[in-house]
């Protein structure tokens, strides 16, 4: 090295350097910081692939390194032939005692000579390899508390580590990205187990468009994803309750609209979505028995273009039929066909029949229309015994008038709190179908959120116009956000997994002891994953676009956390301060 190149070197070795370092037995301080490096020393007979994984991505602050030497393949031979010996003559001296048979030994011989034939053959290598790692914290407590974990985790997968004593320093600059190993603690492996430790960089998620969803936990890096870059824009969302799934959700409405999303719909369970609607100029929608909205179950789509008059009728009479089944619970196949032949009738009774060009100016019938029809069709009397309460009974209010909302803003919001819990599916079934004949009237980039989409699964009707809705949705340029927090009743139903399947975006947040076995099948995660679900913080969780999945934490800014809160404490505390 020239003269002048190495003092170079040295005034950049005393600028980055800390002052100095203090050193004991078993650890270290740097600055601020306590270090401590450990090396691993034993490994079970078999590595299974990603076993570093969970290490490598722990949101902690730590350092790893990883040294692989190649050994000569003629000293290995001649290393194992020795071993081989030694083995051999142990097991024999042993057998010559009378003792019983000894299946340790028995193994490591098949081992050594099967390794023997790998190596002469060409098939395998042999390499000497070290792995250590230094963990940093604030404080000693921080940092014992760290070592435990680490420890812990890596004995559950029978790989034992140990702390460099009396090394540290050796340790901490084995750790460094000098490719200069101090500490030189090795583990012969050939390739096979070598394999298993990559990779070891963890996931990133992180594009030059989209939205923000949070920070990867793993790297610090911002989790930045359009979903409609995807080969669909669907998304599912499980969680607990109070584990923050409606304010993630509320957070994706408001970057959405911000990056220029054309309409974003939510469906309401709980008047969550209220104050944001409120805030952002939406529409806030309420359908209940007693409210001034409504939505006419027999509107008339509009007629996409393309697309046929009288194939959009029959497509919507399929539809119409399947809520009215919800509506009148179980029915007899001939029951099925009256219902149909009577809707047929009720839209021709107000001139509106398949092959017809044009339905621009006719009127839409009500329900009661279709009790009058089957009325007066034979058979049809109990049928139309069943929509008396939707007629003129006590949920009378609800369905039979006529459609008097605007769709017309960006933000809408419909609110099902106010409906009785025996009626919530069927005013979901009635908002979406509605929301399904404006979104195929249009091709235009558009979002749709359906919390608590669990009440959809229950029946099977309402379930196979959700999954129908979902599965369809990428033609029409929308994407559907199913949120639940009962995991075990969506998937219970036939159709939950294919919902899952046709979404390439999901979002895990802290889960309960009792489902996370059924989630984590459904998502095929490793128990890593499960248990950080267990015992996930709020806003936290894994975020999936595709192949690609990485630990997030959910971050909003302050102006976004005062409108999406829903923390009765910090409300009151809000409201205090007015």
């Amino acid at each position: 090295m020239p003269e002048e190149t190495a003092d170079n070197f040295k005034d950049i070795k005393k600028i980055i350097a800390p002052s100095g370092a203090e050193v004991t037995a078993n650890s270290l301080k740097i600055g601020d910081k306590i270090a401590k490096t450990f090396f691993v020393f034993s490994y079970p007979r078999y590595l299974s692939t990603g076993w570093f994984e969970s290490l490598i991505n722990l949101p902690n602050l730590f350092d790893v390194s990883i040294f692989v030497n190649p050994v000569d393949t003629g000293t290995a031979l001649k290393n194992l032939r020795k071993k081989a010996g030694q083995l051999e003559s142990q097991m024999n001296d042993e057998q010559e005692k009378g003792l019983v048979r000894n299946p340790v030994l028995e193994t490591a011989i098949r081992d050594v000579e099967n390794l023997r034939d790998a190596l002469q053959q060409s098939e395998e290598k042999l390499f000497d390899t070290g792995v250590y790692v230094t963990i940093y914290a604030d404080r000693a407590e921080e940092l014992a508390k760290l070592e435990s974990k680490i420890v812990t985790m890596m004995e559950a997968k029978l790989i034992y580590m140990k702390p460099a004593l009396f090394e540290q320093l050796e340790g901490l600059m084995s750790a460094l990205p000098l490719n200069d190993d101090r500490l030189q603690i090795y583990t012969p492996m050939d390739t096979g187990p070598i394999s298993s430790f990559f990779p070891f960089v963890s996931e990133d998620l992180s594009s030059n468009e989209g939205i923000m969803y949070g920070v990867n936990l793993s790297n610090n890096n911002l989790v930045i994803f359009d979903r409609f870059s995807l080969e669909n824009a669907n998304q599912v969302v499980f969680a607990k309750s109070g584990s923050g799934k409606s304010y993630a959700t509320k957070l994706e409405i408001i970057r959405s609209l911000m990056e220029g999303v054309e309409a974003v719909i939510v469906i309401d369970p709980e008047n969550e979505y209220e104050r944001l609607a409120s805030t952002f100029g939406g529409s806030m929608f309420n359908i209940s028995l007693s409210s001034h909205e409504h939505i006419n179950p027999f509107d008339i789509p509009l007629i996409p273009e393309g697309e046929a008059p009288s194939d959009v009728l029959r497509s919507h009479i399929v539809n119409l039929a399947s809520l009215l089944k919800l509506m009148l619970g179980k029915i007899t196949p001939e029951e099925d066909a009256l219902l149909d032949r009577a809707i047929t009738e009720t839209y021709a009774s107000r001139e509106i029949v398949p092959g017809m060009a044009d339905f621009a100016g006719k009127e839409p019938p009500v329900l009661g229309d279709l009790e009058t029809v089957l009325r007066s069709l034979e058979g049809g009397h109990d049928l139309a015994e069943k929509l008396y309460k939707y007629t003129q009974g006590s949920f009378s209010g609800f369905l039979n008038q006529p459609t008097n909302i605007d769709m017309s803003n960006r933000l809408i919001v419909f609110s099902i709190r106010d409906l009785e819990e025996e009626l919530r599916p069927i005013g979901m079934f009635v908002i979406l179908n509605y929301i399904w004949n404006l979104i195929r009237a249009k091709l235009a980039k558009r979002l749709l959120f359906i919390d608590e989409a669990w009440i959809m699964m229950k029946n099977d009707d309402s379930a196979t116009f959700l999954f129908g809705l979902v599965k369809r949705a990428r033609k029409y340029f929308l994407g559907v956000s199913t949120i639940t927090q009962d995991v075990e009743d969506f998937l219970r139903s036939p159709y939950g997994r294919p919902i899952i399947t046709n979404s390439s975006l999901q979002l895990l947040l802290k889960q309960a002891p009792a489902t996370i076995d059924i989630v984590a099948k459904a998502f095929d995660l490793t128990d890593a994953e499960k248990n950080f679900l267990l015992g996930a913080e709020v806003g936290t969780g894994i975020f999936f676009a595709g192949k690609r999945h990485v630990a997030m934490q959910i971050v909003p800014s302050y102006f976004e956390d005062q409108i999406i809160t829903t923390n009765p404490e910090q409300l009151l505390q809000e409201k205090a301060d007015l």
